[in-house]
């Protein structure tokens, strides 16, 4: 079906009036700087506390490899094509592989500790079943997964702002909810359920699921406008918020951690 980042008022805006959902690289959006931090906040809880092989499948952003190479792992990063030396230090080490993260199934079988999938990555995988079939053979017996992927609610608030009115109304009986941009991609949207379906057919014993934020927009910023030193307050809530309203479909992005069993 074509029409497939919070309980919140609205999701953040751009420029243009249009629904986005990530940070444009030039923001300076106080509320995409509290995102940013959430996220880098979630995946320091979940990393592994050993060193550990970790697959970054998470798109052309390369801060979520810098982050684990500083916390010891050994990362190797799909890239779509050749790019400059990463920045990246610590006692970890980075490896760029080009590559199609959308299938991966040229990677040795068992050969990871742990893959990560932020920044929607799997959303843009519209096959998810087949990517998370293979991401369960390349992880090892107890190896783990976090993701990242947009929400059935940011999907159901593009199509009624593309006035998207028929798509809209078949969404309650979509299999599979796909939702185009205006940018001419095409991200699969999914709900907790859902999601939890995808993992447990591939093989996975899911975690957890939950919304990535739960405060609004509108919060953020007021509370950052009003004293810029409860910044750090602000991320240690959200996050705690987040694991509370576990398997709630609130926010333009949810967040999953599933494992291979041992």
């Amino acid at each position: 079906m074509l029409p497939g980042p919070d309980a919140d008022p609205g999701p953040p805006r751009g420029r243009t009036n249009t629904l986005v959902c990530e940070a444009p690289a030039d923001s300076d959006d106080p509320y995409w700087a509290f995102y940013e931090e959430v996220a880098s906040a979630q995946l320091r809880e979940w990393l592994p506390a050993q060193p550990a092989r970790v697959l970054d499948v998470s798109g052309p952003r390369a801060r979520f490899a810098r982050q684990m190479v500083t916390a010891g792992h050994q990362v190797v990063r799909v890239v779509a094509q050749a790019e400059p030396a990463d920045p990246a230090v610590g006692p970890g080490a980075l490896l760029p592989i080009v590559g199609d993260a959308r299938s991966l199934d040229w990677f040795s079988p068992a050969s990871f500790d742990a893959v990560l999938a932020e920044a929607r990555a799997l959303s843009f995988c519209l096959a998810t079943e087949t990517t998370l079939d293979e991401i369960h053979s390349m992880l090892r017996p107890g190896g783990r997964l976090l993701l990242c992927v947009d929400s059935l609610l940011l999907g159901l608030a593009r199509l009624a702002e593309q006035h998207r009115w028929a798509e809209l109304s078949d969404v309650p009986r979509a299999d599979v909810v796909l939702v185009p941009a205006e940018d001419g991609t095409i991200t699969r949207c999914f709900w907790p359920e859902e999601l939890r379906a995808l993992l447990t057919s591939a093989g996975f014993a899911v975690d957890w699921i939950r919304p990535r934020t739960v405060l609004s927009a509108e919060a953020v910023k007021r509370a950052v406008a009003e004293d810029v030193s409860c910044f750090p307050t602000l991320v240690r809530t959200e996050v705690e918020l987040s694991a509370e309203r576990e398997g709630e479909s609130i926010g333009i992005h949810l967040i999953a951690s599933a494992r291979r069993p041992a």
